[in-house]
């Protein structure tokens, strides 16, 4: 699997979540430009895609998350 396969799954994922699947996810991606996305939602999508990819991610990594490419690089790390 390639970086660019998990980012295509993660806004799979995403579109799935927020129930809108005109969301277009790139590497600087944040929970600003998705509507809906707030912190009960930000857990949601965690899970999901610990689920997913069946990962787990340390706290510390969820709150180092600037934006979706540091989540797909951390993912992409996780399953290589």
């Amino acid at each position: 699997m390639t970086r660019e396969n998990v980012l295509e799954q993660v806004q799979d994922i995403l579109r799935d979540i927020f129930d809108d699947y005109e969301i277009v996810v790139t590497n600087d991606t944040t929970a600003d430009d998705i509507e809906d996305w707030d912190s009960l939602e930000h857990i949601n999508v965690i899970t999901s895609i610990e689920k997913h990819f069946n990962i787990r991610f340390a706290m510390n990594e969820v709150t180092g998350f600037k934006n979706v490419g540091n989540m797909v690089d951390t993912i992409f790390g996780k399953i290589s």
